[in-house]
């Protein structure tokens, strides 16, 4: 029998190269956090058409937040709660629209704003 027969799983052998498996990279990866940035840039006769910038960042959630990336966390199509909380902003702006058209249609009509009572008039309106 070899030397590779009696060794424990995933232990290198004595003087030979350390393997590292993929498990073991990925770990290193997510838990570092990696950047591959690159820039793509278009020419013609020295003048510049276009210009793509681009920057990957590959970690792990905990190190993200760490480095201080959080958008997922306010982007309302990948966070149910970003996506309540911008409901509940648009929400709040369309009442606050509303009560300035209404004010406004209230006082083109001669009714001051200030004597809404929320009870309905005689033409079934409120």
């Amino acid at each position: 029998m070899t030397d590779l027969e009696f060794r424990p799983a995933g232990q290198p052998a004595p003087n030979g190269p350390q393997t590292t498996n993929l498990a073991d990279i990925l770990e290193r990866v997510l838990d570092k956090g990696i950047v591959i940035a690159g820039d793509i840039k278009i020419d013609l006769l020295d003048i510049e058409l276009l210009t793509i910038r681009l920057r990957l960042f590959v970690a792990s959630v905990d190190t993200a937040k760490k480095a201080g990336i959080d958008w997922w966390e306010t982007d309302p199509a990948l966070s149910s709660k970003a996506s309540r909380n911008a409901l509940k902003d648009e929400n709040r702006e369309l009442k606050a629209r509303l009560r300035e058209l209404e004010s406004s249609a209230d006082e083109a009509r001669g009714h001051p704003a200030h004597e809404q009572t929320g009870r309905k008039t005689e033409g079934g309106r409120g």
